[in-house]
């Protein structure tokens, strides 16, 4: 590979609930509300100010329209139904379908507005965070799981999104109505209103209840659907290993019960639906019941109107539509709360390896690599797997890495990159500390072939110019013939058009390193690094990386890393690399004269 190395409705179902709760993972923890993470998560409403001042009006709009509707029930039973008054009857039924076609409008504004601000908000946050990825250190990505990222890109800036596009206009449009209520409630009968009142210490025991036991019902669902997301992905991914061995069975045995605890987490949060959903439907039938009960006799005794009780119980059924969504906005907010904060903590993480302040550019370099007294570990908490490397490159020269798996190879040529940063001594080019330079100009003139050949999804030649985007054609197919790659590639039906398939499953292993070394040949590397490149091919395919290596070898620097000695045996220098040490070097015909440790490699891989 080469490269250049950058309004949801009122009411909620338990389902819909369930939803709130689970799009997450299983690690979220935290307060249901910490003001430093909503106080840096509303900056990124900051652009869209005049948007959400533009909600905001509708949303008053919205709420007072939907104060007035049932005021106007009053007016038309009191003063026009009472008097057989038909004019005024008429007049009333317009108005009132006016204030419902307003109350139309305006919602249908407001949810248009929330929603354009909320997919900008859901795009920047995802870009905020791809961005930030794309600039962490391969030590981060080397000890993070890919599904728990993702999931945070994906599940977390989701919830955080409602919260922050829709949950701030609810909230206050809800608090808008229910004081609303209250106070016209109250202006109309204070007795009546304190009686239908009486179930709010109910309602507010059931909500703390059900609030409670939720957290933890519906964290675990969370954490039982990623097991069952990562089992899943696991399997697919090693399908072929398990038809090879016959273990479908236990693999399907596996999955099943992984499969069954998150089917009863979910049955168990469901149970706490079922029951809290009711009960606040419960509550709001029995405030029906005494409005009815109480009111019906207060008409009787010519103590409140008839329109009064019509208003109420109209305004009783709004007033727990509210109650509903604030509770469904509360369970909202404890899962934003616990993914903005994991969200914000992985933006919060710094990369391992960064440019340093008023780093240089690096200029065209002629290839000349030096290892001065090298250490290197990956983490402070574990042990060196390079020391006291001293290595010297020329320009030009090709430098085979060789010895036992684990020994160090990799980490050298990671540390020539810069990858990693060392922990002592210095690794320079052409005599700069690659620590001075940016970490653009330093990659641009570097190419790795890697033994993993990675094919992006696209085209053929987009792989090719992955390095190199503003390559012509002709470039790219030049490239294409000098690694010996361009007789398959026009062989296929498509031609350098032919897509790649999900894991380059159309190619073979062969012709992803032809492809991969093309991509290193238009880049135009000063330094190539080549991690057995000729691994798991077959010998034709094979003669054909070799020609096509010798090529991209002439004239640049290279570091070979290499398991079949067969491949290095024409290197200029190779260096014998044990216990993170460089134990031998020289030629090869040197090294096998020392009898040394390559000797010992070369016996034992050539002894038939």
């Amino acid at each position: 590979m080469g490269f250049g190395i950058g309004v949801s409705s009122p009411g909620m179902g338990p389902r819909g609930i369930i939803e709130q709760f689970s799009g997450g993972d299983s690690d979220q923890r935290g307060a249901a509300f910490n003001k430093r993470v909503v106080l840096r998560l509303l900056a990124y409403l900051k652009p869209y100010a005049r948007q959400m001042v533009l909600a905001f009006l509708a949303m008053l709009v919205v709420s007072g329209l939907t104060l007035l509707t049932p005021y106007l029930l009053k007016v038309a039973v009191d003063q026009f139904i009472a008097q057989a008054d038909r004019a005024g009857l008429a007049q009333i039924s317009l108005l009132t379908a006016a204030a419902f076609i307003g109350l139309y409008l305006a919602t249908a504004w407001q949810n248009y507005l929330l929603s354009w601000v909320g997919q900008r908000v859901l795009a920047n946050l995802r870009s905020a965070l791809f961005n930030h990825l794309q600039r962490l250190s391969l030590g981060f990505h080397d000890t993070h799981i890919v599904g728990v990222t993702v999931s945070r890109v994906m599940n977390d800036v989701a919830t955080i999104n409602e919260l922050l596009s829709q949950g701030v206009i609810t909230l206050m449009g809800d608090t808008v109505i229910l004081i609303g209520i209250v106070v016209i409630m109250l202006s109309m009968s204070p007795r009546l209103a304190l009686l239908t009142f009486i179930v709010l210490p109910l309602m507010l025991a059931v909500t703390v209840w059900f609030s409670r036991r939720a957290r933890v019902a519906f964290r675990e669902t969370r954490t039982r659907v990623a097991r069952v997301v990562g089992d899943l992905a696991e399997d697919i991914a090693g399908v072929r290993v398990i038809q090879a061995f016959g273990q479908e069975g236990s693999t399907q045995e596996r999955f099943t019960q992984v499969n069954e605890a998150n089917r009863d987490a979910n049955i168990n949060a469901m149970t706490l639906s079922f029951i809290f959903l009711p009960a606040i439907e419960f509550l709001g039938v029995l405030s029906t019941a005494i409005v009815l009960w109480f009111g019906g006799r207060a008409v009787a005794g010519d103590e409140v109107t008839l329109g009064v009780l019509v208003a109420f119980l109209s305004y009783v059924t709004r007033f727990f539509q509210p109650i509903q969504e604030l509770s469904r906005l509360y369970t909202t907010m404890q899962s934003a709360m616990a993914g903005g904060e994991q969200v914000l903590k992985l933006l919060d993480t710094p990369p391992d390896v960064q440019d340093q302040p008023g780093a240089a550019h690096l200029p065209t370099v002629v290839g000349q690599v030096t290892f001065d007294h090298v250490s290197f570990r990956y983490r402070p908490e574990l042990p060196e797997v390079l020391h006291n490397i001293n290595l010297n490159i020329q320009p030009g020269q090709t430098v085979a890495l060789v010895g036992p798996t684990g020994a160090g190879k990799t980490s050298i040529s990671n540390l020539i990159a810069r990858f990693y940063d060392v922990s002592q001594g210095t690794v320079a080019i052409d005599g700069i500390d690659v620590r001075t330079v940016t970490q653009q100009s330093l990659h641009r003139q570097i190419a790795l072939v890697p033994q993993d050949s990675f094919l992006f999804s696209g085209s053929l030649a987009e792989n090719i110019r992955f390095g190199c985007p503003q390559a012509s054609d002709e470039e790219v197919e030049a490239a294409a013939r000098l690694a010996n790659a361009h007789d398959f590639i026009v062989s296929k039906p498509d031609g350098y058009q032919t897509r790649v398939l999900e894991g380059a499953a159309n190619l073979s292993v062969g012709q992803r390193q032809l492809l991969c070394i093309a991509r290193a040949i238009l880049t135009d590397p000063r330094i190539l690094i080549l991690d057995e490149a000729t691994a798991n091919v077959d010998s034709l395919t094979e003669s054909l990386i070799q020609d096509a290596l010798r090529r991209l070898l002439f004239g640049r620097t290279a570091i070979v890393i290499a398991h079949r000695l067969s491949t290095i045996r024409s290197a200029d220098l190779i260096c014998v690399v044990q216990d993170g040490q460089i134990v031998e070097q020289g030629r090869h015909d040197e090294l096998l004269a020392l009898g040394g440790a390559y000797s010992a490699l070369y016996q034992r891989q050539f002894a038939a």
